[in-house]
């Protein structure tokens, strides 16, 4: 018997706006909107979805899971999401062949080199 992959949950300080960042970043939409979660996903039937659930403390280290995204112009994506409100972060990373930055509540994640 084996699993599937149903959702990443992820906690945020304001579910709903985080939700709607990533959502617009992705291309997803909001298939489910409550008070303790708010769920993003590619079409209402596709799993995985990504969950944002309400904590009251701000995020402290650095993540020990992240969201890789693959877009066909990394320079042009990494201008639009920065331009929505990610920045760019440093973990350690060094001079590599993907740029790291942080969605609005500090959650790292890697924009990666189309691929080739």
């Amino acid at each position: 018997m084996t699993s599937v992959w149903a959702s990443l949950t992820v906690d945020a300080r304001d579910p709903a706006r985080l939700a709607r960042w990533w959502a617009e970043a992705l291309g997803y939409q909001v298939v489910t909107e409550k008070p303790d979660e708010v769920e993003i996903r590619q079409a209402a039937d596709r799993l995985p979805g990504i969950v944002f659930v309400p904590v009251t403390d701000d995020k402290q280290v650095k993540n020990r899971l992240h969201l890789d995204l693959r877009p066909a112009d990394r320079e042009a994506e990494v201008e639009r999401l920065v331009d929505m409100g990610a920045r760019h972060v440093d973990v350690g990373q060094g001079d590599v062949g993907w740029t790291v930055l942080a969605d609005p509540e500090g959650n790292e994640f890697c924009v990666l080199r189309q691929q080739g």
